[in-house]
């Protein structure tokens, strides 16, 4: 055990401040409740250690960055710093930020052009890289970054001439399907999935970046008319007689390419899809949900179940916007059906949910209870499979219409939570446990790194507290978490005044979310 010395300034001093926020996540007392429903309140059943808690960040039709009136990079760039900020604060720890749109980019692509939504112009150049910026800026609060693509989306208009000139989807009319009041490229092409593969891949291949996710609009949601790719399914049919079959065969080719992919170029980016929350109602197949919804591999042509069964896909986030009792598709009864898909296989399983219905003047009666969200992860805590959720969207996470979000951080994000580590990631070596020294001017702890040169880099340290001395091997335990830092900023660590100590032990955790063992423990003496 080390005797504290003089804290010497440090070259980025983490102070109080940022252990408080990191460690206490909301401030106030869990809230409680019972009703009919039949869960018992809204607290977690147990504390882990390792939890998704992301949140969308929707750049389409400037949902929710950057903000339509605030296009200037200055502005862009402060919004979504300050952006980054409250939803760590809340207890965040990954960001889903969307960056193509609409077959369009948030970096200098080779392939597509600027977003639209970058500067009100598609193909504007804004005079700087908005990827690289949030990817840093993302990574040096500590918050996982997922770079999220749309991949069949052009435009959410119908008219190809206002497609920005040169843009691949007019080079290539033939690609393109107008359906819905809108573009879409048509996924029966090979042609077309090469094509935005390529486009996915050129910000893989350059960024930093920690996930790739991909969302629910593969075929789009249908209408009463028909998608036309009659003539793709001539050209391109390979042995299939069943239009629809085919459809499920293109997406299922894209999914598990992109797969391959994406795991070639960057081995531990997490890969994975948020689909419609419904596979298929009992109804029409004995396997599906307890539902009488839209069914995505009938009408998307998404057979989800197929991509959790041959590990296509790192995580499946089922979106599930309903609420616990919704007798069309109950929160309650897809919630277990989907833990049930994963249980057992090596795709993780985070639920979608959303932020901005709680509160909403438009929705029912269910949605105006600021518990309705809280009883969801009451219920997801009770199926060990599901590994955290994602929130839909940040503008309404900001906005919490009705304290739902503020709610269930205090009932369930009572500690901060390393994010989830997929299978084939977890036999890796993690990186070498540093070492902790306590400091008595002022009190506090220097956290040094392991000079093994083998050693993955530390991306945050984990700090552990522990009312009495926890012996020479303390436990790593959920309850026992602190504080999550990013070690971008930190060689110096000022507990603050009520904070819970007074032994400390601390662990490197790497990039893909692999963790040392504990340091020997310290104590504060001042404590």
């Amino acid at each position: 055990m080390d005797r504290p010395h003089a804290c010497r300034p440090g070259r980025r001093a983490v102070l109080a401040a940022l252990g408080a926020a990191a460690g206490a996540v909301v401030a106030g007392s869990p809230a409680s409740a019972q009703d009919g429903s039949g869960i018992e309140g809204i607290h977690g059943a147990g504390t882990r250690k390792r939890q998704m808690r992301g949140v969308w960040i929707t750049s389409l039709g400037n949902i929710d960055w950057p903000r339509r009136h605030r296009l200037d990079a200055e502005h862009a760039r402060a919004d979504f710093t300050e952006l980054l900020d409250e939803v760590r604060a809340i207890g965040f720890n990954a960001v889903f930020v969307q960056v193509r749109p609409t077959a369009d980019a948030f970096w200098p692509s080779p392939f597509e052009p600027w977003s639209q939504w970058l500067t009100g112009t598609q193909g504007r150049d804004p005079g700087w890289d908005p990827l690289e910026f949030m990817v840093r800026a993302a990574h040096e609060r500590g918050l996982a970054f997922h770079a999220w693509f749309n991949p069949f989306r052009v435009a959410i208009h119908p008219d190809p001439s206002r497609l920005v000139p040169g843009h691949p989807a007019r080079r290539n009319p033939h690609w393109t399907v107008v359906y819905r009041g809108e573009i879409y490229y048509n996924p029966g092409i090979p042609a077309v999935r090469a094509f935005v593969q390529q486009a996915v891949m050129d910000a893989v291949l350059r960024y930093d970046i920690d996930g790739v996710h991909i969302d629910d609009y593969f075929y789009p949601y249908p209408d009463r008319t028909e998608f036309d790719d009659a003539a793709a399914f001539a050209a391109h049919g390979r042995r299939f007689t069943d239009r629809a079959a085919w459809r499920r065969d293109n997406v299922n080719v894209m999914v598990r390419q992109l797969r391959d992919l994406v795991r070639a170029a960057r081995p531990e980016a997490v890969y994975g899809v948020s689909p419609f929350g419904v596979w298929r109602n009992q109804a029409t197949d004995p396997g599906g949900s307890r539902t009488q919804a839209l069914q995505s591999y009938d009408a998307q042509y998404c057979d989800t179940r197929a991509w959790i069964r041959n590990g296509w896909v790192d995580y499946i986030a089922p979106q599930l916007y309903w609420w616990i009792g919704f007798t069309i598709a109950d929160y309650a009864v897809l919630a277990p059906w989907w833990a049930e898909q994963t249980a057992g296989t090596d795709t993780l399983l985070w639920i979608g949910q959303s932020a901005s219905r709680p509160g909403a003047p438009d929705r029912p009666r269910p949605w105006q209870d600021p518990a309705e969200l809280s009883r969801h992860l009451a219920l997801n805590a009770t199926l060990p499979a599901i590994g955290g959720d994602l929130f839909f969207s940040a503008r309404s996470v900001q906005l919490d219409r009705i304290g739902a979000i503020r709610q269930l951080a205090r009932a369930h994000w009572q500690h901060p939570a390393l994010v989830p580590l997929p299978p084939r990631l977890a036999a890796t070596a993690p990186p070498a446990p540093p070492t902790l020294t306590p400091c008595a001017d002022p009190p506090g702890l220097t956290i040094t790194p392991s000079p093994r040169p083998d050693s993955p880099r530390p991306f945050q340290y984990a700090l552990y507290h522990y009312g009495t001395d926890p012996g020479p091997e303390p436990p790593a335990d959920a309850a026992r978490l602190s504080t999550l830092l990013p070690a971008h900023h930190l060689d110096r660590f000022h507990p603050p005044a009520t904070a819970p100590g007074p032994w400390y032990a601390v662990t490197a955790v790497d990039r893909a979310g692999r963790e040392s063992p504990a340091s020997a423990p310290v104590r504060l003496s001042s404590r």
